[in-house]
Order: structure tokens, then C-alpha cells, then sequence
């Protein structure tokens, strides 16, 4: 396993881990998470038949966390791009989760299909600042918005812990809790208030996308609801949609052996 820093957009320092040899796998986490949230990935056999490659976004984990710079599509294309060019990344299968969603979007704005082979979604948004955008929004999700940008230290705590519970189905271990609080935690609030002060809408890349995707999604996803996959199968000409039943908005992590499975053998396929 490597670690490596990477320059993106406007110069932003990006941490990326890599392991493994084979088609790469650029694995794009999301909304104030980190690329910790991979973890069942790279530590299973995945990276015996695929290389699988993680950031940290920008504002995220032990990347560069710049005050601004989060409203613009081309930042986020530059970010992805220069981890592409710097590891030497060919015939990617693209995997955004959730935000990350509408970051490989980003890429694919800017970059198209050149380098890559495949597109992955899981409990992914393509759009955001829209009513449209919202109406696959949680309530659940909805109500912890305000203390996603408290800078009161107790609120922001609190409301991390409570949203961490609510990427998944059922219960999370202590251990799980406070490993993923932990990466929740590191990102600034500025940070989390930049990322949702966007408009884009990714419909046309959707539509004109012209390799095979994976829409992954939770039956019981009280993030971003399973409506986004359907409306996202609506616009992709080839597109497999897998839902996973009594599972939230973390796939990967809840259901890691169906998940591996999955995304191996579409990889593979691709």
C-alpha cells in the first residue's frame, strides 16, 4: 500500500492511497467523510485483481483544506484528473459515492471518457442547488443541515455523531462509531458549507455518458433516497441498477462481500 500527495486544482495538496495491480478503481468518497471509508475495500481481495486507488477531497482527511474553492465544477475536475495523470491511471471504473457522485461527474464534464472505462454510483447525487436536487434529500438528512456549519464545538460534535448513525442501517459497533466520527470530525464546518453552496446539475453528462455504469443503492438510505438511482437509470442508455435491501446509505461498508462482488465482476466486465 502507497500513500501519495498529489497537487490538484489551484494547487491543493491531496492525499491518495493506492494498492494493488490491475484496472485501477478510483474510489471517490463523500460528504465530509475521508478515504478511511474504503477500508473494506482495500483490505479485501479486491486488490488482488483491480488497483485501488483513494483521496482524500479537498477540505477532507489530509488534504489541504483552503477556505474557498469548493464552488467550482473545474476545481473538482482538476482534482480527479491530476490523480489520474500522476498515478498513471488508464481504463478507470470511476466509483463516487453519495457528494462523490456529483464529483466524478465533475471529471466527466471536463475530461469525458478518454481514460475511462466505466462509471459507478453508490447512493449518489448527479445534482445540487435545485429543488429538483433536493427532493432526494432526506428529512432525515434535511434536519441536521444547520449544524453542519455550527462552529459551536458541542453542536457540530453532536450533529457529526448523529449523521454518522444515519449513514447506515441498524447499529455500528463502538469501534466503527468513533473511527468514522473520527474522519467526520476532522472536516471544518467552512468546508461542509462550501460543498453544499453549489448549483450543478450532471444530466447531460448522465445522458451522454457513453460506457456502462453501476447505480448501487440502500433500500433504506436515509441520506440520499433511492429515488436518485431511479432518476439517474431514467437518463444512462446502459446502466445496471443494483439496490440492497435493509441496507443505508453505505453499501460498502454494511453488505462489503455482495458490494466486492459486485463491483469486481462489473469491473471485470467493463
Amino acid at each position: 500500500m502507497a500513500t501519495h500527495t498529489v497537487q490538484g486544482g489551484g494547487d491543493v495538496r491531496l492525499r491518495v492511497e493506492d494498492v494493488g495491480e490491475g484496472r485501477p478503481l478510483l474510489l471517490v468518497h463523500g460528504y465530509s467523510q475521508s478515504r478511511l471509508a474504503w477500508r473494506k475495500q482495500f483490505e479485501s481481495t479486491l486488490a488482488e485483481d483491480f488497483r485501488l486507488v483513494a483521496p482524500d477531497l479537498r477540505g477532507h482527511g489530509e488534504s489541504d483544506k483552503p477556505r474557498d474553492a469548493y464552488d467550482d465544477a473545474a476545481l473538482w475536475a482538476a482534482d480527479l484528473r491530476a490523480v489520474v495523470e500522476e498515478l498513471g491511471l488508464d481504463d478507470v471504473v470511476l466509483v463516487g459515492w453519495s457528494y462523490g457522485g456529483l464529483v466524478v461527474l465533475d471529471y466527466l464534464e471536463s475530461f469525458g471518457t478518454d481514460r475511462v472505462a466505466g462509471l459507478t454510483l453508490v447512493g449518489a447525487i448527479s445534482s445540487i442547488g435545485t429543488e429538483r436536487a433536493t427532493e432526494v434529500l432526506a428529512p432525515e438528512y434535511l434536519e441536521l443541515l444547520p449544524g453542519f456549519v455550527s462552529t459551536d464545538v458541542e453542536e457540530s460534535t453532536a450533529t457529526m455523531r448523529e449523521f454518522v448513525d444515519l449513514c447506515v442501517h441498524g447499529d455500528l459497533s463502538p469501534a466503527e462509531r468513533y473511527f468514522m466520527l473520527g474522519y467526520n470530525v476532522v472536516v471544518p464546518p467552512y468546508v461542509r458549507d462550501g460543498l453544499r453552496n453549489r448549483t450543478v446539475t450532471h444530466r447531460e453528462e448522465l445522458a451522454e455518458l457513453d460506457v456502462p455504469a453501476l447505480l448501487v443503492h440502500g433500500a433504506a438510505d436515509r441520506v440520499i433516497l433511492p429515488e436518485a438511482s431511479r432518476r439517474h437509470a431514467d437518463l444512462l442508455d446502459d446502466a445496471e441498477r443494483s439496490s440492497y435491501p435493509e441496507t443505508g446509505h453505505s453499501p460498502f461498508w454494511e453488505a462489503p462481500e455482495r458490494f466486492n462482488d459486485e463491483l469486481r465482476a462489473f469491473a471485470a466486465g467493463v
